[in-house]
């Protein structure tokens, strides 16, 4: 039991420490949690797309991926761009003089979260880096029979994070009743966005 319970124990803390830092990803789960708008769906994606992203990396790609500069530059540019204007139409919503509600204002479709959850999730470099590169090279340090327990575990750690944001975020809808929260949480949402794209951009081109 013991020898089973390490591996998994190494991938649950190994995947939680890289995924509760904050970032595009948490802050747009966190606010679509706020409005209670498509939180299983968005919740789903986030935890899929990490675990297919794991699998990945402990069965080899995140080598092949880092043998592929290219590749980094296209979704560097790309996720730069995506995150920039994420950004700005945070800020326009912060700047925006009608009163924000929880429950209507800047609603989106279906679609519209999943388009905007999988931009977060693929355009951003840093996906790759933390659950490919990161865990896959921490997966395959572990022998063979015990790497599925290791993937288990970085799994359980990305669904639980993202569902306690997601659902536990609604303990904060009292706070974000009133507008001015609201105006805060779009102020560091687009301050957040603009950086990581600015930040992108000088590693890259810097």
């Amino acid at each position: 039991m013991t020898d089973i319970f390490a591996p998994f124990l190494s991938g649950f803390l190994l995947s939680a420490a890289l995924i509760m830092a904050i970032g595009a990803q948490n802050l747009f789960v966190l606010r679509q949690g706020l409005k209670r708008e498509h939180v299983g769906p968005v919740v789903l994606f986030c935890g899929s797309a990490d675990a297919l992203l794991i699998v990945a990396g402990v069965a080899g790609v995140g080598a092949f991926l880092a043998a592929i500069p290219q590749l980094t530059l296209i979704l560097t540019i790309g996720g730069a761009v995506f995150l920039g204007w994420y950004g700005v139409k945070a800020l326009r919503r912060m700047a925006a003089p009608e009163t924000m509600a929880v429950t209507s204002n800047g609603s989106i479709s279906l679609g519209g979260a999943m388009a905007a959850t999988a931009g977060f999730t693929f355009l951003n470099p840093h996906v790759y880096l933390d659950t490919v590169l990161l865990m896959g090279a921490a997966g395959s340090a572990q022998p063979a029979a015990l790497r599925p327990i290791f993937v288990a575990g970085a799994v359980s750690a990305s669904f639980t994070w993202f569902a306690a944001l997601g659902y536990g975020a609604r303990l904060l809808v009292p706070l974000f009743a009133r507008p001015m929260a609201w105006r805060v949480l779009d102020a560091i949402v687009g301050i957040t966005m603009l950086s990581l794209a600015a930040s992108l951009l000088m590693r890259t081109f810097g």
